[in-house]
């Protein structure tokens, strides 16, 4: 599973929950990956995590939404209000 870490203090709860559960995970930074790596990974599937901030803080993850979508699973998870 490829995660992609909005800066959230939660992503790595997410992660060890993954991993528990027999998953191998790769995190990267929102701002520290493309598009284009997101679609090279071997990840069968994306996990996008939880952030703190705006859409303008999300990094690559708006574009990952538009151009991995329909490519590789997504599974966004959002914790707030």
């Amino acid at each position: 599973m490829l995660v992609i870490d909005n800066y959230d203090s939660f992503t790595y709860n997410l992660v060890q929950y993954l991993e528990t559960l027999g998953a191998s995970c790769d995190v990267r930074l929102n701002d520290r990956i493309s598009v284009e790596e997101v679609l090279a990974h071997e990840a069968r599937g994306v996990l996008l995590s939880p952030g703190p901030g705006t859409p303008d803080d999300a990094g690559v993850t708006l574009d990952v939404i538009a151009q991995v979508g329909g490519k590789k699973p997504l599974f966004g998870v959002c914790l707030g209000h």
